[in-house]
Parts: structure tokens; C-alpha cells; sequence
């Protein structure tokens, strides 16, 4: 049983792996020049039926654009996903903002 749950959550990080890693190259692909969008990491939520995308915007006042355009693009991304993986059934992907240097109190070591 303990084999079971450990090749499970293999399978779930190679998963996530797989999704923040053709993210990034679907926002390369498709991002405009006005930001830089970053994905920092992507996490599992729901049993795998839903995936945070966690990314970085430089420059930051440029945030809340990008997330607005990664959202417009969900179903676009999706399409890209079928395309680029062998996923079954493939996660939801949402995005939330990380620019963790930004949200550091002055003087934190991280």
C-alpha cells in the first residue's frame, strides 16, 4: 500500500513538472514584450484536477495585465497542453502571482 501512495505522488509531481514546464513555453511563445512572465512552480489541488500556475511579472506594475491575459488564454493554453503532452484527464490550470522579492519585508534574507 505504502508503494501505492509513494508511485502516486510521483506520478502527481512528474505531472505538475510537465504542466509548469510547457506553460512557460506556451507564455513565451505567446506573451507580448511589455512584461516578462515567469512561471516560478506549479502546484496540485482537488486530486489532480486542478493545477496553480505560480508566476513572476517583471515589471510588476505590469502584473495585473499578464494575469488577466494568462487567464483569457486558459482555454488556448489548454488546447497547447492536449497538443504537447500525453496528460489524461488533463488539470484545470489557474494562475496566481509570485514575485516573492516584492512581497519581502526590507532587509529579509530569503
Amino acid at each position: 500500500m505504502m508503494l501505492d501512495r509513494k508511485s502516486a505522488s510521483h506520478h502527481s509531481e512528474r505531472v505538475v513538472e510537465v504542466i509548469a514546464h510547457e506553460t512557460a513555453q506556451f507564455i513565451a511563445r505567446e506573451a507580448g514584450i511589455e512584461s516578462l512572465i515567469t512561471v516560478i512552480r506549479a502546484v496540485p489541488f482537488a486530486h489532480g484536477e486542478r493545477v496553480t500556475v505560480f508566476v513572476s511579472v517583471f515589471p510588476i506594475e505590469k502584473s495585473h495585465a499578464a494575469l488577466a491575459f494568462l487567464e483569457r488564454q486558459r482555454e488556448a493554453l489548454s488546447n497547447y497542453l492536449k497538443n504537447h503532452t500525453r496528460l489524461s484527464p488533463l488539470p484545470r490550470v489557474d494562475f496566481l502571482l509570485d514575485n516573492g522579492e516584492q512581497s519581502l519585508p526590507e532587509g529579509s534574507v530569503q
